[in-house]
């Protein structure tokens, strides 16, 4: 898909954020690294080794083990778990955060077009703006509304998706929802509103 292949009744687009706009995992290979090189400092144990277990955790298993994992196998004490969740919602970056190359051009195009941006993102809202004010948005961000399902709540369900309706005055024909999950889509087939896997052009970049 590219900008001009869009129904020109299309007049506001909403994104997820995560792996989206941007690949979250340039986001938390970060703070991996950052937390491996504290635990290093203060417990002399391995940053590389450290570093090196949590990616491979996330890749293999997922996020929500990594902690889990270097306290197993590398004895991290359970004491700085806090250390580690206060990090993930609150880090400062030492790069930004670079959007994709296609979404990037889409977005650009859009705003050349007038037409209107959101994000709606799942996830901890603090974690999630943090991510937003730590990303390269090339000029975009003037143009960016944003609201995080958690303050209702999350996709499926639709409550953001109707506030956003209500908030902008906008009719559910006019909207393009781009997401990259199951969830997304579900959220796009209740709210009646038209969806677009990101994954198809993200296989370009």
């Amino acid at each position: 898909m590219i900008y001009t292949d869009i129904d020109k009744q299309k007049s506001a687009f909403i994104f997820e954020l995560d792996n989206v706009i941007y690949p979250e995992k340039d986001y938390l290979f970060q703070v991996y690294y950052l937390f491996a090189s504290a635990i290093e400092y203060t417990d002399l144990i391995d940053a590389k080794a450290a570093t090196d277990l949590m990616v491979n955790t996330y890749l293999t298993e997922g996020a929500a083990l990594v902690f889990e994992r270097v306290k197993e196998k590398l004895g991290v004490q359970e004491k700085y778990r806090k250390n580690f969740d206060d990090l993930l919602l609150t880090v400062k970056l030492p790069l930004k955060l670079l959007i994709y190359k296609k979404v990037l051009e889409l977005m650009q195009e859009i705003v050349i077009d007038r037409k209107k941006i959101f994000i709606v993102t799942d996830g901890n809202p603090q974690q999630q703006l943090n991510k937003i004010r730590q990303t390269e948005w090339n000029g975009l961000e003037q143009y960016l509304t944003c609201y995080f399902t958690q303050e209702s709540r999350p996709k499926p369900d639709t409550d953001v998706i109707e506030l956003l309706l209500k908030d902008h005055n906008l009719q559910r024909r006019e909207i393009l929802m781009i997401g990259n999950s199951v969830k997304d889509e579900l959220c796009a087939q209740n709210a009646g509103i038209d969806y677009y896997d990101v994954s198809a052009i993200l296989e370009l970049n």
